[in-house]
């Protein structure tokens, strides 16, 4: 545990120190994230928190392949390099985005070929469970069709934490919070069921907990950059792979011989690979929202609006600060919930997980209309 929390530190280290040239480099390049109409923030503010974050994760990697503990398991050093390496790609096209603006077809295709790098590389999804009578089956996945899902959900993770970047600190926070629960699983899953300790999911997301951490002090509001496309692809790339990494670490016969217990049913069974996009149901909800809000309106899924759940805080009354926080509350919710449904039962955990969700509806929706305050001072 000690060589995560060093892994943890650099990456988040590393991060707060490099954001402040990564930003006066941004605005020498001129990447700004110039004031629109769907946007918040009153000035331009400019860009490259993606930069710093990829030179943490970069940092971390590093640290963590001199570590005993965490460098002598070669598959993990080498699946790491792999998804940095993937990483840094899409953070260059981020950085690209950032500074030229590039169309949304060119930044779906640099996403599908950083998510081609990883999966050459063998990070693929290789199984998927099925429900049985007494115990759990898998179905293995062919190299064409592990391949196909791999990108797919890659893609899927990164224009989702992509959508949610719309408030000071918002994408930062939703993927910490993910990182944490992501990584606290991954611990708590080989050692419940005495696996190998030195998974390269618990180590990446250890990593991206802390450049997400690293980052925040900048970016939190009111924001003196932000992380632009650069980081918010990047970090939503992270967590993707990270959850791949885990679901490709363990064969079949490690599922068949009782990963999950003899008795397991369907739902843990499902949630090693429900997680990682549990954590993230935030942003996923507002991103299958935004595609049928604007199909329905005969617009592209690209085009941006001013309709984003962060939005919809906002407009029912909260400030900037509060909605994020609310936005945090909902992200850890269900990330920690699935955590505990998933490796504890009984009627504590389910009613801890109910009072939770009962107190974040009322902060949701109670709060905003008795607070009291000015509509305009809400919304500064």
């Amino acid at each position: 545990m000690r060589e995560f929390v060093l892994v943890f530190i650099t990456a988040a280290g590393v991060t707060y120190l490099l954001a402040v040239p990564a930003r006066e480099l941004a605005m020498r390049t001129g990447a700004y994230a110039r004031v629109r109409d769907r946007d918040v923030h009153e000035i331009p503010i400019p860009y490259f928190g993606g930069v710093a974050m990829m030179a943490g994760l970069v940092a971390a990697y590093v640290m963590a392949a001199r570590l005993p503990f965490l460098g002598e398991d070669v598959q993990l050093v080498q699946d790491a390099r792999a998804v940095l390496s993937g990483g840094a790609l899409i953070c260059l096209v981020g950085v690209l985005d950032d500074i030229f603006e590039l169309d949304a077809i060119t930044k779906l295709a640099g996403e599908v070929l950083a998510a081609g790098v990883v999966v050459v590389q063998g990070i693929q999804i290789l199984w998927l469970p099925l429900p049985g009578e007494r115990s759990l089956s898998t179905f293995s996945l062919g190299g064409s069709q592990a391949a196909l899902l791999t990108v797919l959900i890659i893609v899927a993770t990164v224009n989702a934490v992509n959508f949610v970047d719309g408030l000071d600190g918002l994408a930062a926070g939703v993927v910490g919070i993910g990182a944490v629960a992501f990584f606290s699983f991954s611990v708590l899953l080989v050692v419940v069921n005495d696996q190998p300790r030195t998974t390269t999911a618990a180590m990446l997301t250890a990593a991206l907990a802390g450049v997400c951490i690293g980052f925040l002090p900048h970016n939190f509001f009111p924001a003196r950059m932000f992380m632009g496309d650069s980081g918010a692809l990047l970090i939503g790339f992270m967590l993707a792979c990270s959850a791949i990494t885990l679901t490709g670490q363990y064969s079949t016969s490690s599922i068949d011989q009782g990963l999950f217990g003899a008795d397991a049913s369907l739902l843990p069974a499902m949630l090693p690979l429900i997680l990682p996009f549990a954590v993230l149901i935030v942003p996923f909800v507002d991103l299958v929202l935004a595609v049928a809000r604007r199909t329905r309106a005969g617009r592209s899924t690209f085009s941006p609006d001013k309709k984003h759940l962060h939005h919809r805080l906002l407009e029912i009354g909260h400030s900037q600060r509060r909605a994020v926080l609310v936005m945090y509350l909902w992200a850890g919710l269900v990330a920690f919930g699935v955590v505990v449904v998933s490796l504890f039962s009984g009627w504590l955990s389910f009613a801890g997980i109910t009072l939770m969700g009962l107190t974040a509806l009322l902060l949701t929706f109670g709060v905003p209309g008795h607070s009291g305050l000015i509509k305009g001072e809400e919304l500064q």
